[in-house]
């Protein structure tokens, strides 16, 4: 064996190059992507819940309004003057001793135009009766309907042979 100080020794080995620098740097790349989408998911999520919370807090406000707007109606109906008030302007009430008079042309009155359907370009308007009138108006509509179908019912049986009244009271006397 030879005595060579080991420093020569060394120098004469070559030195061995590992494959581990590439593939330490691709597992380190590969965690940093991992965290990247982990984080962007985090942030997507976090975006999401305050944009639902903004719209609740936007629907919570609107429901307190609501509920104020609400209560301030329960308060006006609890006052006896404004349920009177509500009885003469939409059901026509009046007190006993006074005379009604009903304006058929406001416009003479107040000196202002009430749009008509066939005034403006928008014809599409629908005049409405009060609640009323229309159930009255209802209530003849299904009266002509029930005249018109009860007609067409009875001449329909005449024609099956069916016995009508009138021939029942034909056999009764004889």
């Amino acid at each position: 064996m030879s005595k060579r100080p080991r420093a020569t020794q060394a120098k004469q080995q070559p030195m061995k190059r590992t494959s581990a620098g590439p593939i330490a740097f691709f597992v380190a790349l590969f965690i940093i992507a991992l965290g990247l989408i982990q984080l962007i998911s985090t942030f997507h999520s976090y975006a999401l819940d305050l944009s639902e919370l903004n719209s609740l807090k936007k629907q919570e406000a609107a429901l307190v309004a609501q509920k104020q707007e609400l209560a301030n109606d329960i308060e006006r109906w609890d006052d006896d003057a404004y349920v009177t008030a509500q009885a003469r302007e939409r059901l026509g009430y009046v007190f006993p001793g006074e005379q009604p008079i009903r304006v058929e042309h406001p416009e003479a009155v107040t000196g202002k135009k009430t749009s008509t359907p066939l005034d403006g370009a928008d014809g599409a308007q629908e005049t409405t009766l009060p609640w009323y009138n229309e159930m009255a108006y209802s209530f003849k509509e299904a009266d002509a309907g029930k005249d018109k179908t009860h007609g067409a019912d009875a001449h329909d049986e005449t024609d099956a042979g069916a016995a009508t009244p009138s021939d029942d009271q034909d056999k009764e006397q004889q």
